[in-house]
């Protein structure tokens, strides 16, 4: 077993930085879970706390039932894949992925083994003799994948793996790492900024923000409910568009007003009447194609910039003062500098409060 949980972590620098405040993290054996938020969220440092790089200030970390506070890097049968590979480049592909093995004395008929078991998941069977120079960064990055699978961890590390790689490169060892994933049946933690790999990657994703857990739930629960408007930002690309707007009682619900806009909501928001709230719409949920979403819940924006994206088009626009971005069929974007009329999906609209930031 080797479920990873935090209880009641603290990470404070000896400047007296605090970046970790008050961490309490439960990651199920066999689980994928990404760390996921902005530059200085305390992801990678959660990471390497788990990796014995960095010490804990305070509270417990246990790996499986084994309590790991003081417990040296070597001895957590964990393994790291860094950003920048940290392959030896003096070093073979097959001595880079034994090196590890022959200190600690594996015998050599079983490091063989484990080696033509490695190269074979991922490819590598022909570049065993190269040095890491003659590979291409998603070939490196396949080695320091090797290099850790040939230890049997009980933990994959992955600190930002693929953020080195090309757009393409990116999208490949995606699969390529959620596959392996499956055929280990090992506890992997991954740590990045970039949405998409959490989304398409995680069985959970853990959203950070200063340190502090904001959101640990599946992808799509996270898409779909957001807990408060910093997650709803996050998650998403383009991210959601958040316009102030006013809470107004109308027949048989509430309706919320912006410009010209009156976008009838089903939501009990008594307590909010005659306030204003924060009305969150994903740009998805902006419909060009208004005769599946009838004539209600309309807006007539203008387009400020348009991007061509293939078989879709993100549209910036603005209405009543305010900027929203919108995600349509290329067959119906229009121009930069022209009027458009949207439809926007009532039943997907989130609500957050002014105050609070939370969902309604």
């Amino acid at each position: 077993m080797a479920g990873i949980t935090f209880k009641n972590v603290v990470k404070t620098y000896d400047n007296g930085v605090t970046v970790v405040p008050n961490l309490n993290l439960e990651i199920k054996d066999k689980e994928f879970v990404v760390l996921v938020g902005p530059s200085g969220c305390g992801k990678s440092t959660t990471l390497r706390m788990i990796a014995g790089l960095e010490s804990i200030s305070d509270g417990e970390l246990y790996i499986g039932d084994q309590l790991m506070n003081a417990v040296a890097p070597k001895n957590r049968n964990i393994a790291m894949v860094f950003q920048n590979y940290a392959l030896y480049p003096h070093l073979s592909v097959y001595k880079n992925m034994t090196f590890a093995l022959e200190l600690a004395k594996v015998p050599k008929d079983e490091m063989n083994r484990k080696v033509k078991w490695a190269a074979e998941i991922l490819g590598l069977e022909p570049y065993l003799d190269r040095k890491p120079k003659a590979l291409s960064g998603g070939q490196r990055q396949r080695v320091a994948l090797g290099r850790a699978m040939v230890r049997d961890p009980e933990v994959f590390l992955l600190d930002e793996p693929l953020s080195n790689l090309d757009a393409k490169l990116r999208t490949e060892m995606r699969s390529q790492i959620s596959k392996l994933h499956k055929r280990l049946g090992t506890t992997f933690v991954y740590v990045t900024h970039d949405q998409t790999e959490a989304m398409t990657m995680g069985d959970r994703i853990c959203v950070m923000k200063d340190g502090i857990i904001q959101q640990f739930d599946t992808p799509q629960n996270l898409y779909d409910y957001p807990c408060n408007l910093f997650v709803a930002g996050f998650i998403g690309s383009p991210q959601m568009n958040f316009i102030d707007a006013e809470v107004k009682k109308a027949e048989g619900g509430y309706k919320l007003c912006f410009g010209e806009a009156e976008v009838t909501v089903d939501k009990d928001l008594a307590a909010y009447e005659g306030k204003t709230v924060i009305c969150g719409i994903r740009p998805e949920d902006l419909h060009a194609e208004k005769q599946f979403f009838g004539e209600g819940n309309m807006i007539d924006a203008y387009i400020d910039l348009d991007e061509m994206m293939g078989s879709e088009s993100y549209l910036y626009l603005k209405y009543a003062g305010q900027k929203m971005i919108a995600r349509v069929p290329a067959r119906y974007a229009k121009k930069a500098e022209e009027n458009i009329s949207l439809a926007i999906d009532a039943e997907k609209v989130h609500l957050f409060d002014k105050d609070t930031e939370k969902a309604i």
